[in-house]
């Protein structure tokens, strides 16, 4: 795993959570629950107080099959909430792929950027990120949320994806952007098939190589595929045991729906894995 460095100003001695804040009416898992800007600032203080180190605030659904939003739309959705949660003190993160809602959230408080489409959306995307100079989360995503799980295809799913998310961090490096603000998001779900998500959690150390890697898996559908549970707030177990594995290949960084449970897991892990040396 790399020396522990941080990212956003967080050490990584430890477990960090990223709470997801979904402010859209079609998530997979709990689209429309948190649509209104009320519901979603308390959603997120709930997620903080149960140990979210990060709150992750969203205004498009990227679920599989997903059509784009208007930005207009975006915006109105993400910005009330990030500069409600940003002025009450929380470590906020945006999460989008696209350039304009990067800077309008920067401006509201969002203090990281998260891009489900490794800053691919838009030829300016690459240029705001260092422009914004803020800590970043770039995500591997074969395709479109719409295209990604027709037929996702690779030579070597583990090994490919990290090739890609390597040439994506150096041209970043390379417009501009410190090496310090990176982490990286192999994309468990998108564009990935269940051996494909397999090989990637089974290869965990391959981001980790020079860079905090953060694994998105809560309540994703490769638990369904292996359990055949069709509910996403019944997958919460096989969420927790994905995390449980990632945290001993050396993930430090989780990005989960379900705060307490992963934050409890998490701590047994830990506790377990020092009683071992």
């Amino acid at each position: 795993m790399i020396e522990n460095k941080g990212w956003a100003g967080l050490s990584l001695d430890r477990a960090r959570i990223m709470g997801i804040v979904n402010v859209t009416p079609d998530s997979f898992s709990d689209g429309g629950q948190f649509h209104h800007v009320d519901a979603a600032l308390a959603h997120g203080r709930r997620l903080a107080a149960e140990g979210a180190d990060i709150l992750d605030v969203g205004g498009e659904s990227t679920r599989p099959g997903a059509a784009p939003v208007s930005r207009d739309d975006e915006l109105a959705r993400v910005l009330p909430v990030v500069e409600g949660l940003a002025a009450e003190g929380f470590l906020v993160s945006i999460d989008t792929r696209h350039p304009e809602v990067m800077v309008k959230a920067a401006q509201a408080g969002a203090q990281i950027i998260n891009d489900v489409s490794g800053f691919t959306t838009s030829q300016d995307s690459i240029s705001m990120a260092v422009e914004l100079n803020l800590p970043v989360c770039l995500m591997h995503m074969q395709g479109t949320p719409e295209t990604m799980q027709q037929a996702p295809s690779y030579g070597d799913a583990a090994g490919d994806v990290a090739k890609w998310l390597h040439a994506q961090a150096d041209a970043l490096i390379e417009a501009g952007l410190s090496p310090d603000l990176l982490c990286l998001d192999p994309g468990i779900g998108f564009g990935k098939t269940l051996a494909h998500n397999l090989s990637i959690m089974t290869h965990w150390p391959l981001y980790e190589a020079r860079f905090p890697a953060l694994l998105g898996v809560s309540r994703k559908s490769f638990i369904q595929k292996i359990m055949g549970e069709d509910d996403p707030a019944r997958r919460v177990p096989g969420s927790v045991i994905a995390a449980a594995w990632a945290y001993r290949q050396g993930c430090r960084l989780f990005r989960v729906h379900d705060v307490a449970e992963t934050v409890q897991a998490l701590a047994v892990e830990e506790a377990l894995i020092e009683a071992s040396l």
